[in-house]
């Protein structure tokens, strides 16, 4: 089932019967890379899987990663009502919950961020400015290489070529006006000061050789955290409930409300 939010500018995927669960996409990817993991979810959740601002058939915003944020603050109010949903955000999708959650406290009664942090080093942001010139001058496909990368390991990518065949179409199909505001806005992020602002439990995960946003990214930003809890996710790079479903949601479950356990 699909609907519409935020005054119908948010497209989203429905799926299951329970507790409001929201799950945002990375930059590099797509609502569908959370399908092999949604079906197990919407046993114990209701499981709402949109397209973030400019993805897809939602709209874009014009602003910053905090426009983006409270444009997916407005969906995530009118999609759970009067409940506090959890919310997992993977990537980009995990820079968005948490801006989110700065931005307006009490949104959600736990956060997942997967593969995300709080700022980039030095080498962060400039590949962040290098994909973006590049698909200026070329076009996304001048860096669907560089992006397949940082997503998975060279072996997944060798042992999966249907999957990374649909991947790569995914990744196309995102608007380059799109790709280019969002390369900028995470190549100066830095939500560093406001992180004591995140009044709600978080757990932190990240994926053992994400290359996109490396672990000591995610460490730092389980420390500046008033209540969170940190886990490495063994063999797995930037999308592990891609890699390994099962294993995602083992690392996760422990996580969720005990009388809403995820079956597996």
């Amino acid at each position: 089932m699909y609907r519409l939010f935020a005054n119908g500018t948010v497209h989203a995927a429905v799926v299951g019967y329970g507790p409001p669960l929201f799950l945002f996409h990375s930059l590099l990817s797509n609502r569908a890379s959370f399908d092999a993991i949604a079906p197990e979810l919407s046993q114990s959740y209701r499981v709402i899987i949109p397209e973030l601002p400019g993805f897809g058939r939602s709209e874009p915003v014009i602003g910053g990663l905090d426009v983006v944020a409270d444009r997916m603050a407005d969906a995530v109010g009118d999609a759970a009502g009067f409940e506090h949903p959890i919310v997992l955000g993977n990537g980009y999708g995990g820079f968005v919950a948490l801006q989110m959650a700065i931005r307006h406290p009490g949104i959600a009664a736990k956060l997942i961020l997967s593969d995300c942090g709080a700022t980039f080093s030095d080498a962060g942001r400039q590949a962040f400015r290098s994909m973006a010139a590049a698909s200026h001058a070329q076009g996304l496909s001048a860096v669907i290489d560089v992006a397949m990368n940082r997503l998975f390991a060279p072996e997944f990518q060798d042992e999966n070529p249907e999957l990374m065949r649909d991947r790569r179409a995914a990744f196309l199909k995102t608007d380059p006006d799109v790709f280019r505001a969002a390369c900028a806005q995470l190549a100066t992020l830095d939500l560093r000061p406001e992180l004591s602002k995140v009044d709600v439990p978080v757990l932190v995960m990240v994926g053992e050789h994400d290359e996109a946003t490396p672990p000591q990214m995610s460490h730092e930003l389980a420390d500046g955290l008033p209540d969170a809890r940190f886990k490495i996710v063994p063999g797995c790079a930037h999308v592990p409930q891609l890699q390994a479903p099962k294993l995602f949601l083992d690392t996760i479950g422990d996580f969720l409300p005990a009388h809403h356990s995820v079956a597996v």
